[in-house]
């Protein structure tokens, strides 16, 4: 069993950066995938950003590219999303996916709330 945590939400201005910070509690973290998603008010979840087990490759959906940067931790069982360049549009509730690359297994975070202002 994996429990994530998020973290690091909050109000912005335009412009302006938070770093969100999802923590996972499970073993094993290494053998997980894992990404970013949001959803805003009225709107379908949506993917954000993702990294593989090794962090060796990173991949973001094309209104996060140049301005996000996912990335991991292994040994701190930490995944990150650094936000910069922020826009009101970019206000969602962020949540942490946890994909096991050796069972059948996906969990999700609780999420944390961005807001940013114009």
């Amino acid at each position: 069993q994996v429990q994530l945590v998020e973290s690091g939400g909050g109000l912005a201005q335009a412009g302006g950066s938070l770093r969100l910070s999802c923590a996972s509690s499970g073993r094993n973290f290494n053998n997980y995938a894992m990404g970013w998603f949001r959803q805003a008010p009225g709107k379908e979840r949506e993917f954000v950003a993702v990294i593989p087990s090794s962090g060796a490759t990173t991949y973001y959906a094309d209104f996060v590219k140049g301005r996000f940067t996912i990335s991991r931790d292994n040994a701190k069982n930490t995944l990150y999303l650094q936000m910069r360049s922020q826009k009101p549009e970019d206000t969602a509730v962020y949540y942490c996916d946890a994909k096991s690359v050796v069972v059948e297994a996906d969990y999700w975070g609780q999420g944390t709330q961005v807001t940013v202002s114009s």
